[in-house]
């Protein structure tokens, strides 16, 4: 028979900070990806429609930072992975051509269903004309490239003459991509290309991919292009070729609801023998607003400074202060940090505005930042609207504010507003 100190040292479990499930990281996917069962289950039937050969549009993900649209696109091209597909993965920068990218990914794509054609010459026909499309980067098609600007994409056969290699993307990108599409048909499956900040391409890459993809769905081959950007991502596409809003599925990635955020603390924790009390999980929500960076960054800062199981309130008002430290420093003050002092009064000005228009609009929460008109910046800093654009279009090119209509403006962080309230001019 026990004695009743090993009784007592039964029931009180001791929380490791060693077996922390919680993870706060760019792209790391959390231990419980809660509350994206609707878009996995959506891709699931592109997929499948497409293996049947049924018409399919390509997918855009779009929302805030820090609500797990990198996390969600990794796992998306896991599934395609798992039905065999070949696929490849990009991520987008300012300033940076699609050519070189895409060729990339494309060819990590066709390697993966190289070992299952049965005739190695189709591969290489394809090969010739994905390096010829790589190397052509003159804009215009107009002369060759210098040899420091050639790139060799370690395709050991020759360049093909005659397909995509005209120097126009859109041309380009239109015939390659039927050739890749042609490859997988050949072994009876598809090609997904995934891009994440999709809105950072540039114009001329945006109407090439548009182009191209409206090509694919009128030909009905099985390649598609998965997506993920901030929220203005469609006004993006839609400037580029007006036929944008019906040529991708859109959807919008939000912040968590009480019962995906219970869950994506909860279901870690009871596989390490741990619990939650109620009330712990209403603060957590009330500090984390739902948002999966948040919930993780909570959650982990809370798992580090409980003692035992439960976790109590009183465990997260103690560990909230260093989530919100941390959090300051690496999710928000970093990106502050890039802007100029233009730019960070710019900020300011929205921040405090964005604050009043919540209110105006019933919200009354000072997490919860709304869209801010830009003239009203401009009045509340006594400038012209016209002098403030170069700080705003800086911002919109960082990352840090999208326009999501006209004439408006709103940050791509959240509680990045709020954040901005509490430090000093």
């Amino acid at each position: 028979m026990s004695s009743p100190s090993a009784r007592w040292a039964d029931t009180l479990r001791f929380v490791d900070p060693v077996r922390n499930p919680y993870a706060p990281g760019a792209g790391q996917r959390p231990p419980e990806l809660a509350g994206r069962g609707r878009e996995l289950d959506v891709f699931d039937i592109v997929l499948e429609r497409i293996a049947r050969g049924r018409p399919e549009r390509s997918l855009m993900l779009t929302g805030l930072r820090g609500v797990g649209k990198t996390v969600l696109l990794n796992t998306l091209r896991s599934q395609a992975i798992n039905r065999l597909w070949g696929s490849g993965k990009i991520e987008a920068r300012p300033e940076q051509s699609l050519r070189r990218p895409i060729a990339a990914a494309l060819h990590m794509a066709v390697r993966e269903l190289a070992p299952r054609h049965r005739a190695p010459d189709r591969i290489d026909a394809f090969l010739g004309v994905l390096k010829a499309f790589a190397q052509r980067s003159t804009p215009t098609g107009r002369g060759v490239p210098k040899l420091r600007d050639r790139w060799q994409p370690g395709i050991d056969v020759p360049a093909a003459a005659g397909r995509a290699d005209s120097g126009d993307i859109e041309i380009d990108l239109v015939e390659l991509l039927t050739d890749a599409a042609s490859v997988a048909s050949d072994v009876g499956t598809g090609i997904a290309i995934f891009i994440d900040e999709m809105q950072d391409l540039g114009p001329e890459d945006v109407s090439a991919l548009c182009a191209a993809c409206h090509e694919l769905s009128q030909l009905g081959a099985p390649l598609i292009v998965v997506g993920a950007g901030l929220p203005h991502l469609p006004a993006v596409l839609s400037a580029a070729k007006s036929y944008s809003e019906r040529l991708f599925r859109y959807q919008r990635i939000d912040r968590l609801d009480r019962l995906a955020a219970d869950q994506a603390l909860c279901a870690p924790a009871e596989r390490e023998d741990v619990e939650y009390e109620v009330k712990a999980l209403d603060l957590l929500y009330e500090k984390s607003g739902g948002y999966p960076y948040f919930v993780q960054a909570y959650g982990k800062a809370t798992w580090d400074h409980a003692p035992r199981s439960p976790i109590t309130v009183a465990d997260v008002r103690v560990a909230a202060p260093e989530a919100e430290a941390e959090l300051a420093v690496g999710f928000f003050g970093s990106r502050f940090e890039r802007a100029t002092p233009a730019e960070r009064e710019y900020m300011r000005a929205m921040a405090t505005l964005s604050l009043v228009e919540s209110a105006a609009e019933g919200v009354g929460r000072d997490d919860m930042d709304a869209a801010v008109p830009t003239a009203e910046i401009a009045r509340a800093l006594g400038r012209k609207p016209a002098s403030l654009s170069p700080a705003r279009d800086a911002l919109i090119k960082k990352g840090l504010i999208y326009s999501g209509e006209r004439g408006t403006v709103a940050f791509t962080v959240p509680h990045f507003g709020r954040y901005l309230r509490t430090q000093p001019a």
